[in-house]
């Protein structure tokens, strides 16, 4: 067999295996026996080791390899993995259809009819591990975690041992996207993108109860650790550094979402239940049981169909999820707070069990409160051993009425941390104590107080041991300065061996200081070192987030930035130069910025105030921190909003949003009466009517190029 002979009876070969594997693990259809299958996996890999040359990604012997990697790398999402809202009632879902059609009414100019009559698609919520595949021209090139939303980790090789998921899309007939409601128009478009274009698709890493099973048998047989559950399973399999593991766990994929190239919701796929029978065109695995609602009623009942028969499916279920089925309500109603409006986890209810309340410890938070949390006779809640359990404050406490030696009902309602919800009252033996705040600080002996009127209780040492540990944890943290290699243990030993009292003296640390401490090697002084170095110099607005200013969180910490960025106007700014600028800011200035509100006004007063703020600014000066102002952007477009809809021919979508905002504009995702303009390119959405409804400015991209030159 010559070359030429070879690679056309490799492209058969592939063909042929990944009709198998598509029917087996998608359709659940054996069509070949595994020993036949085998053999011409045998055949493909002993043809690729004889012409190396002619191996494509997608091959099926590509889906185990690579070596091991040292860590997973970061990746950004180009669309948030955004979270969900839960519902445990009817109520509740009657709630939020409520309040969307408030916000459709108020703030969108529609009347209620326009959302009463829309339908629901219904969607069993698997109880895994999120992730997000990237295929460009229909080859799969990179799988992510969920992560915190917005940037996830790399775990390609891992995914790609998932024989339920294609390493090359489908390309489904004409016929096939016909039936299921494509025109010809919206045919040529998801062509274009399968042939050159960019799809990712979103979905579920979930391990069966059969495997779960199966695995549990083998490793006690080696003496192995038991997997506690599927999701577990599931989780700790794709976040093995080594592929072959996750291999040997044999996981499954059910894709829940869509994203074709740079176009929006509704404009290639108009409807929810349109996508999911798209993605199985496409090569994926779908939940077969997911199903249109016509209104609330049909899905009540949907959901409490499938809470009797959830022990019946051969994976875990926690709930529902309800989406609007037209997509179009996607854009319109948008995300608030970090979920979105037009979904809604409508979740089981909880699991509970009993058992003994043995003790109440108190956490030291960063900012020196102190928090109960329960320690429990260990009991078994869906496959999860709990031994402890959050209790908020001592209000909480006194609401539950709850004592020491108190038999507890606990509760978990599809979270990893469980609650209790009540104390049986019954079973008290009279030997029960009753729970008090401590008055004096667990890790440091300082005096504990309640201040005001507020529900905590606070250790006022400044210095307190626990509290400097959460700060510094805190300054280290994804959402603050994110500096890898610096989790809580590490601190410990730093903070023990005095090398560390405070956020300052991490940019202090030399390789001197941590040979011979215990876990130190040296690669691992040297990436520390590297990741300390690399957060020399980082956003305004990360920094004022990291210092663990009372009440300060990630959004209100963007309106300090911006506030003392105007005042400072420098392209770096120094730590020093932030002190100087807050401390001539007065609580009623701050209080008249958005997001900060009187609370967080006069926090910012103590801060900026206090005798030991300038000290420490001074220290991360010399240490050599400099900050980045928020990109701000001054020109003819200042002020004015826009969306983008349909296909620009003359630049990107995203080309178009970074012309606006170099010219001092917004870019919005959703139409609404505040908007300046929708900019509409070939093939546009439901925006261009929502916008002529609304009477916003529309431009063609021809007007659009003219606006921004």
């Amino acid at each position: 067999m010559n070359k030429i002979e070879a690679k056309k009876r490799l492209e058969k070969l592939r063909e042929e295996i990944d009709y198998h594997r598509r029917e087996y693990h998608v359709f659940d259809r054996e069509t070949i026996s595994p020993a036949a299958l085998d053999s011409l996996k045998n055949e493909l890999f002993a043809l690729e080791n004889e012409y190396p040359e002619l191996i494509s990604a997608d091959s099926p012997t590509q889906r185990v390899g690579g070596e091991v990697l040292d860590k997973f790398s970061k990746v950004e999402h180009s669309r948030p993995m955004i979270s969900l809202y839960d519902a445990f009632s009817e109520k509740d879902m009657n709630d939020w259809i409520k309040r969307n059609e408030n916000y459709a009414t108020t703030s969108l100019g529609l009347g209620v009819k326009d959302l009463a009559t829309a339908e629901f698609y219904c969607e069993l919520k698997l109880d895994g591990l999120a992730a997000n595949l990237r295929y460009e021209k229909s080859l799969f090139i990179q799988g992510t975690t969920r992560g915190d939303g917005k940037v996830g980790e790399d775990i390609t090789f891992n995914l790609r041992t998932i024989e339920s998921l294609p390493l090359k899309l489908r390309r489904p007939e004409k016929k096939e996207l016909l039936k299921i409601g494509f025109s010809d128009d919206k045919i040529s478009l998801l062509y274009e993108l399968l042939d050159e274009g960019t799809i990712e698709v979103r979905g579920e890493t979930i391990m069966s109860k059969k495997t779960l099973a199966e695995l549990n048998v083998k490793y006690a047989k080696l003496g192995k650790t038991l997997l506690a559950n599927t999701r577990n399973g599931a989780a700790g399999s794709l976040r093995q550094l080594d592929p072959k593991v996750a291999a040997e766990r044999k996981l499954d994929f059910y894709a829940y979402d869509l994203i074709l190239g740079d176009y929006e919701r509704g404009e290639v796929v108009e409807n929810r239940d349109q996508a999911d029978a798209l993605v199985e065109l496409l090569g994926f695995r779908r939940v077969k049981y997911n199903q249109l609602c016509s209104n609330l009623s049909e899905v009540f009942a949907f959901q409490k169909k499938w809470e009797k028969k959830k022990e019946d499916l051969p994976f875990l279920i926690d709930g529902v999820v309800v989406k609007y089925n037209d997509l179009k309500w996607w854009n319109l109603l948008g995300v608030v707070g970090k979920a979105p409006r037009y979904m809604m986890a409508y979740k089981f209810s909880a699991e509970q069990a009993t058992t003994k309340l043995l003790e109440v410890v108190w956490q030291i938070g960063r900012t020196g409160v102190l928090t109960p949390t329960a320690i429990l006779e260990p009991v078994a809640i869906g496959g999860v051993v709990v031994g402890r359990s959050t209790l908020h404050n001592l209000d909480e406490i006194r609401r539950l009425d709850l004592r020491l030696g108190d038999t507890v009902i606990i509760e978990r309602a599809g979270d990893v941390i469980p609650k209790i919800v009540s104390v049986l009252v019954n079973l008290r033996t009279s030997k029960e104590k009753k729970i008090e705040v401590p008055i004096h600080c667990p890790r440091c002996g300082g005096a504990v107080v309640k201040e005001g009127e507020a529900v905590a209780y606070r250790c006022l040492n400044k210095n307190c041991y626990a509290v400097a540990l959460r700060k510094l944890s805190h300054f280290v943290s994804k959402g603050a300065l994110d500096i890898e290699g610096l989790g809580p243990r590490i601190i410990e030993v730093l903070v023990a061996e005095s090398l560390l009292e405070d956020a300052a003296d991490i940019f202090r640390l030399r390789a001197e200081d941590l040979r011979g401490l215990e876990g130190f090697a040296e690669k691992k002084i040297a990436n520390l070192l590297t990741s300390i170095s690399e957060r020399k110099k980082v956003s305004l607005a990360r920094f004022i987030f990291a210092l663990g200013i009372l009440h300060i969180g990630e959004e209100s910490a963007q309106t300090i930035a911006q506030e003392l960025a105007q005042r400072i106007k420098a392209e770096i700014i120094k730590p020093m130069d932030i002190f100087k600028a807050a401390k001539k800011i007065s609580v009623d200035t701050w209080q008249n910025l958005e997001d900060i509100g009187p609370i967080v006004a006069k926090s910012l007063g103590n801060y900026f105030n206090g005798e030991d703020t300038e000290s420490l600014m001074i220290k991360f000066e010399e240490a050599g921190l400099r900050l980045m102002p928020p990109i701000t952007a001054n020109g003819p477009l200042e002020g004015k909003s826009f969306v983008l809809t349909g296909s620009l021919l003359g630049l990107t979508r995203q080309e178009a949003k970074d012309k606006i905002k170099a010219k001092g504009g917004k870019t919005k995702e959703s139409v609404s009466r505040l908007l300046d303009y929708l900019v509409v390119g070939e093939e546009p959405g439901s925006k261009l009517e929502m916008a002529r409804k609304l009477g916003v400015k529309i431009l063609s991209e021809e007007e659009f190029l003219k606006l921004i030159q």
